[in-house]
């Protein structure tokens, strides 16, 4: 069997340049070509191009497809390609894609009386404006669909793909099916036929698994960095890039993939739909922290959630111990942080910020029963109209910690630590998943979790991770914490972790490695003797180990209750700051920056006077960069500012 691969959008492409009706745009750095619908005929070319020797379709086989849809399809479908037979209406082979569904077809006369069958792969969702590279895999009944090297979607169907499909005086057409309806409008940068292999393993290696690649036309290839003549470009190309110079603009959807040149900072920046990225300036390193702001808060403040409403501003959600009058939001105004709104909370532990399409959540972990008895955290939803959080949904839970909200596949799920039920610390969390039809969120699993304390989520590549910091079993704080993945629509054991009452998890990247820190509170054990002090432990960092599929020990750091670690960076440089909260003798204890020095591991480099420190956060404001930190033992938090040079 010849197993070279057949590209069939190159083979469109005439050896001078794009033909009629293409057009080569670039978008992200990548190009593709944009397709016409004024003459769907001149983007076809006989299938006996690439059938040299056999006018038969392989009856096992892949297509591999690199686009990016430019906005969000109509209710139509929009074709990819077909291959069709001369004057002769019927689709033999193609591929169509419909909102959040794609459909492969092909034509068997041996079944179902001659008629088209149609393969229809669901919850396939490509219409981001990002790059994606599908490979569709074909065997007999079996169908697979991977997206980007994610994991395979496999339908097995009736009717097999025929074992000899004639293609004698048939034509594949890009993006359309010989009509201007349903003429696929996004951008096509790769087509590529490969009998009797799934291209799986050929195409999942690479770094960028969006734009991976197994053929692509020359048009389309990179340009070489040092141009070999004084020649202009071979082909011209169209470009959606646009700089803007001047004060900061808005960053949102409509401005995605803008630049932004700041000539104060001697800075361009790069817009991803919500936050302006950093692309090149000159590098700022951290020299120094001083007090930027005292807070004084409703009660002593268990957690703190930065995050910022668009159009509206930053705010900082404050977890309140004291009801009444429970938790405050505040608004960063004129460089400091200013009371916005009160919401009625429990002992509340810590809110939680996410967005579902256009609407906006905050949810806070209650610790207490309310006034009635009853034990609710609750999910408020923003009102635009009224410009603040309303109580939206209830959720039952046991001395609840910490909410962790995230997206799989599409669908979007809320996860409740739940700690104690009565003296019981052997329990079970909740994972809830969005009921879209109901608009409410649903129980889909329960993990069970032993006087947990933090959810911490995370990707890597296309897998999705689930880490519990597991506190204490009701005799002993030496216990294991776990880690989770996702497969098959639930979250199975990954990893067990031994530790010492977990407070916190943090992932992190530096590079291309992948880390996760945990903060050991205190370490007791009913049945051993006592140590000398509970609260001078080990903190731990560990390293993803690709080959081993595992989490191993990296670096041990000497914390004092640790209760919360945060990643943040300065310039080119990485840190990681520590919430020491009690050192057995004093709640006034020093918090510490550490610094990443590379093959020395984390180094501390600053050290924070605190009291009683529950919790950090790190944000950014066109002023400068920020750190600030929450006292679980006085009514007063700070907010630092990061000087640089």
């Amino acid at each position: 069997t010849d197993l070279r691969p057949l590209d069939i959008l190159s083979e469109a492409v005439p050896a001078g340049g794009p033909a009629r009706g293409m057009r080569v745009f670039q978008a992200q750095g990548v190009r593709g070509f944009q397709l016409s619908a004024a003459r769907p005929r001149a983007l076809g070319f006989p299938a006996s191009r690439l059938f040299i020797h056999c006018d038969r379709f392989p009856e096992e086989f892949s297509i591999i497809v690199t686009l990016r849809l430019l906005r969000r399809p109509a209710k139509s479908n929009e074709y990819i390609f077909t291959l069709m037979v001369e004057e002769s209406p019927s689709v033999l082979v193609g591929l169509r894609y419909a909102p959040d569904k794609l459909h492969f077809l092909f034509w068997s006369q041996e079944r179902a009386g001659g008629w088209q069958t149609r393969v229809t792969f669901p919850n396939v969702s490509l219409s981001d404006s990002q790059w994606h590279t599908l490979i569709l895999a074909v065997s007999g009944q079996s169908f697979s669909l991977t997206v980007d090297c994610s994991i395979p979607k496999d339908v097995v169907v009736e009717t097999p793909f025929p074992a000899s499909l004639s293609v004698r005086r048939a034509s594949f057409y890009l993006g359309n099916r010989r009509r201007r309806k349903g003429v696929f409008t996004g951008l096509l940068r790769q087509l590529v036929l490969l009998p009797g292999a799934d291209a799986t393993p050929r195409i999942c290696h690479a770094v960028n698994f969006k734009v991976a690649t197994l053929s692509v036309p020359t048009v389309l290839q990179d340009v070489p960095a040092k141009p070999v003549s004084n020649e202009v470009l071979k082909y011209p190309y169209e470009t959606d890039m646009k700089v803007t110079l001047g004060a900061r603009p808005r960053c949102s959807k409509q401005e995605k993939a803008q630049f932004w040149f700041n000539a104060s900072r001697r800075g361009l920046y790069l817009c991803n739909g919500s936050t302006w990225l950093s692309m090149l300036e000159v590098q700022h390193r951290l020299d120094y922290v001083e007090e930027h702001q005292k807070l004084v808060t409703n009660s002593e403040t268990m957690g703190i959630e930065v995050f910022t409403i668009p159009k509206v501003g930053l705010f900082a959600a404050m977890a309140n111990r004291i009801t009444p009058p429970g938790s405050a939001i505040y608004r960063w105004t004129d460089g400091k942080f200013v009371h916005y709104q009160n919401i009625p909370t429990y002992q509340a532990q810590s809110w939680k910020y996410f967005t579902i399409g256009k609407k906006i959540f905050l949810a806070v972990a209650n610790f207490e029963q309310n006034e009635r008895g009853q034990e609710f955290s609750v999910i408020y939803k923003w009102s635009r109209r009224k410009a603040k959080f309303l109580t939206y949904q209830r959720i039952t839970t046991h001395s609840a910690r910490d909410w962790e909200a995230f997206v799989i596949e599409g669908e979007a799920f809320l996860a409740v630590v739940n700690h104690r039920e009565g003296n019981n610390h052997n329990i079970d969390s909740v994972i809830y998943r969005w009921n879209p039809r109901t608009g409410l969120f649903e129980t889909n699993q329960t993990i069970p979790t032993s006087g947990a304390y933090d959810w911490e989520f995370f990707t890597i590549g296309p897998y999705s991770f689930l880490a519990v910091a597991n506190t204490f079993n009701g005799t002993s704080t030496k216990i294991y914490s776990h880690i989770y993945i996702w497969l098959s629509g639930s979250f199975q054991l990954f990893q067990s972790i031994l530790t010492f009452g977990a407070a916190d998890w943090e992932v992190f990247h530096i590079g291309d490695r992948v880390f996760l820190a945990v903060a050991n509170s205190h370490s007791y054990d009913s049945g051993m003797p006592a140590p000398s002090n509970f609260y001078a432990i080990n903190s731990s960092i560990y390293e993803l180990n690709i080959t081993a599929q595992m989490f191993v020990k990296f670096q041990d750091l000497l914390t004092y209750s640790a209760l919360d670690w945060e990643f943040f960076s300065v310039g080119d440089d990485s840190f990681l700051v520590v919430a020491n909260s009690f050192d057995g003798f004093t709640f006034s204890v020093n918090s510490i920056i550490y610094r990443w020095q590379g093959y020395e591991g984390f180094v501390a480099a600053h050290h924070l006077p605190t009291v009683g420190c529950r919790d950090w956060e790190a944000f950014h404001t066109a002023e400068g960069s920020y750190l600030f930190y929450s006292s679980a033992k006085e009514p007063l938090s700070k907010v630092l500012k990061l000087k640089t040079t």
